[in-house]
This record gives C-alpha cells, sequence and structure tokens, in this order.
C-alpha cells in the first residue's frame, strides 16, 4: 500500500508547535524527575516507554495525523531532556561532553541516513525507513539541544533570558541564511531544529527556575499546564488554516 506523507509541513505553525514542544518536553521531564522525584533513571524508562509506543504507531500508520505526529515530538523533548540530564547528573560527563557526544551521534546519524537515502530531506517523507531514520536524529537533536542549553546556561552562566535570547539569535541567523543565500535549505533546517531545543529549553526554565536563580518560578506543573493550552491552541489554529487553504 502505497503511504501519505508522514511529517508536518514545514511553516511558521511548524516551528511555532516546535518551541513549544521542546518548552513542554523541558518542564514534563523536571516535573517527573524532580518535582515527583523519581529520579532520571525511571523518568527516562517512562517516557521512553511511552515514545516508543507512540512512535509504533506513528510509523505504522499510513498517512500523517497531526496529533499523533507532535505527540511524538513532545515526547521526543521529553526524552532528550532526560537523557541529556542523566549524561550530567548520573554518569557525570558534564554537559560539554554531553554535547560533544550527541554532536558526534547526530553526525553519524545522518551520515547513515544519506548513505542510505542519497538526501536528508524532511519533507516530504513517505517510507518506513527514511522515517525510521527522521526520528531517530530527531531524538538525538532534541537531546543535544537540551544538553548544549544546560551548556551555555550552567557553564557558561548566563541567564535563563540571556541564553534564550542567543539561542532565538541564532535561528534568526538560520532564518536570514534561509531567505538571504543559496546554503542547502536541509543543512539550515537540521540547525534551526537543533536551536529551537535549547531556546525552548532555557525559555522553560525561565518558566520554572526559582526567582533567586533568574527564573518566574511558576514551578513545573503550572508552567506545563500553561504550555499545553497555548500548544494547543496553535495546533487548532494551524489545522484550521490548512484545512481552509
Amino acid at each position: 500500500m502505497t503511504r501519505e506523507n508522514k511529517v508536518a509541513e514545514i511553516s511558521i505553525y511548524f516551528w511555532i508547535l516546535k518551541i513549544l514542544a521542546t518548552t513542554l518536553g523541558e518542564t514534563t521531564g523536571d516535573m517527573l524527575s524532580m518535582t515527583l522525584d523519581l529520579g532520571y533513571v525511571m523518568s527516562l524508562g517512562l517516557t521512553g516507554a511511552i515514545l516508543l509506543t507512540l512512535l509504533v504507531f506513528q510509523i505504522r500508520a499510513h498517512k500523517f495525523h497531526s496529533l499523533l505526529f507532535w505527540a511524538c515530538i513532545i515526547g521526543t523533548t521529553t526524552v532528550g531532556t532526560e537523557i541529556s540530564d542523566m549524561m550530567d547528573r548520573t554518569l557525570d560527563l558534564g554537559y560539554m561532553w554531553g554535547s560533544l557526544l550527541l554532536v558526534t551521534a547526530l553526525l553519524a546519524a545522518l551520515a547513515f541516513w544519506h548513505s542510505k537515502e542519497k538526501s536528508l530531506k524532511v519533507y516530504p517523507i513517505n517510507r518506513v525507513g527514511p522515517e525510521s531514520m527522521f526520528w531517530l536524529a530527531v531524538l538525538i537533536s532534541n537531546s543535544l539541544g537540551t544538553a548544549f542549553g544546560d551548556y551555555i546556561t550552567d557553564d557558561l552562566e548566563l541567564s535563563y533570558l540571556q541564553g534564550a535570547l542567543v539561542t532565538s539569535g541564532v535561528i534568526g541567523v538560520v532564518l536570514l541564511l534561509h531567505y538571504a543565500t543559496k546554503i542547502n535549505h536541509v543543512f539550515l533546517f537540521w540547525i534551526a531544529f537543533i536551536f529551537t531545543r535549547p531556546f525552548g529549553a532555557t525559555f522553560g526554565d525561565l518558566l520554572t527556575k526559582p526567582l533567586d536563580h533568574g527564573g518566574l518560578d511558576l514551578g513545573t506543573m503550572s508552567a506545563s499546564a500553561v504550555t499545553v493550552l497555548v500548544f494547543a491552541g496553535v495546533l487548532f489554529i494551524s489545522r484550521k488554516t490548512h484545512h481552509n487553504e
């Protein structure tokens, strides 16, 4: 049976939802591991099992389902948070070495994908092989984004607001290069995809961390609930806009 495209169209709504998903992944991951005190290993096991289940349904589907797709994206950002925190705090690698390890893993995953498909295009995707490699790259890039976001705020000692401004600046440069140059758009996509993660992560920390740590002290549960509502609203608007086109 011929499969239809399985991923969301790359539009302004895609990037807004991606940033909100990364923020939600950060606040939810911290809620499980710290607020509910499950620890990084148990939280990773729980969120990993949920993500694996979602991905089975996503990859087995024969057409695009927006709710399922974005649930998988949120799942990768949440698991990415747990992977990064476990590497730093449980395995004691530190955010710099964790980031370098994840950069290497991402480059290896993308190189393998390119060797098999001779392309890294992310839209459309309608075969199991490229889709499986897409989700592997997404998971690694979201883990990398978390580690890098924590590196610039913890190791470089930037405030959460400064960290969000730095990463948003990188995204802005990528956007400028996309429209003003002929640099490969797939390459720019992955750069932007990676850096939306630390932007969302530092923004999530800005919402949840205590006031004396530069945060707004909303708490992980309140911040997650607010982010879910905003995410649902943007997803509803994007689906309605798409259907009206």
